[in-house]
């Protein structure tokens, strides 16, 4: 049985909470991603004040896998990393307890070696699964929609497939699109409101989010409270998006905004200049 959606943005003080834990512990991520969203993952940990590492270095993945505060695979990591290396890392952070995101960009864009290393990756367990709304729905044993790492399909075609997905695998999905939909394997549904259409023309902007909801995980240790914190890293993304799109003159200006809104968004009760 599915509950009813709940709206959270960043005035959710749950939403703030996570920020000033992440800020606090400064939790080692580890990430293994596409060398095309590897600097601005890894400029959006730092700016939100994580410790990351990217990159499948000799001894990375299984060193690191374990001994991080959390772990991200981003799918598209294979053009410059090897499968071999996204199981060492996620079979070294299980062993230790390390709670994972897996990102599976371009899933059902047709490829099918590529879907079948994804498919194995989701059979290790990931903590939370986060794509676009084509992504989840191939994931989740739908059709083959995505135009190469773009959707073709809309939340509202998703979100029942994914809510199926969540409760099957006992993951959290997590749903990008124009409002961002959080489901999780107890039935639970949150809704992520704003942001800006700015992001959509970021180069690694979804990829760099897999890798903050990760930041959210090391520092959310009991399970359960996993589906709020997932839901507050979308909601602290959306509120740094309108802040800087508000002085942005394109996408250039906005990723360079979006990261120094990062930086600066409050982690207390003070506002941020958004009604």
């Amino acid at each position: 049985m599915h509950a009813a959606a709940i709206s959270m943005n960043y005035d959710h003080p749950a939403c703030r909470a996570v920020l000033r834990q992440v800020r606090q512990q400064a939790p080692f991520v580890y990430g293994l991603t596409n060398y095309v969203a590897a600097a601005l993952s890894a400029n959006v940990l730092l700016a939100a004040g994580a410790a990351p590492a990217i990159g499948a270095a000799p001894g990375w993945p299984a060193g690191f896998g374990g001994h991080a505060g959390a772990v991200w695979v981003n799918a598209a990591g294979l053009i410059n990393c090897t499968a071999q290396d996204m199981l060492a890392a996620v079979q070294a952070a299980n062993a230790a307890g390390v709670p994972w995101v897996l990102d599976p960009v371009a899933m059902g864009a047709g490829i099918g070696e590529y879907d079948a290393i994804i498919r194995d990756l989701m059979r290790q367990g990931p903590a939370v699964i986060r794509g676009n709304a084509s992504e989840v729905m191939a994931l989740a044993g739908g059709a083959a929609t995505a135009r190469g790492v773009e959707t073709t399909a809309s939340i509202a075609q998703a979100v029942p497939m994914g809510q199926d997905l969540a409760r099957n695998k006992q993951v959290i999905v997590a749903i990008s699109g124009p409002e961002d939909h959080i489901l999780g394997p107890d039935g639970r549904h949150l809704v992520v409101p704003g942001g800006n259409r700015l992001l959509t023309v970021v180069t690694g902007a979804g990829c760099a989010l897999g890798g903050l909801v990760a930041a959210g995980l090391a520092v959310t240790p009991v399970e359960s409270d996993r589906l709020v914190a997932a839901a507050a890293i979308h909601a602290l993304y959306a509120r740094a998006a309108e802040i800087a799109a508000r002085n942005a003159g394109g996408p250039a200006s906005f990723a360079t905004g979006f990261v120094d809104a990062l930086a600066q968004l409050q982690d207390t009760d003070i506002s941020d200049g958004i009604s």
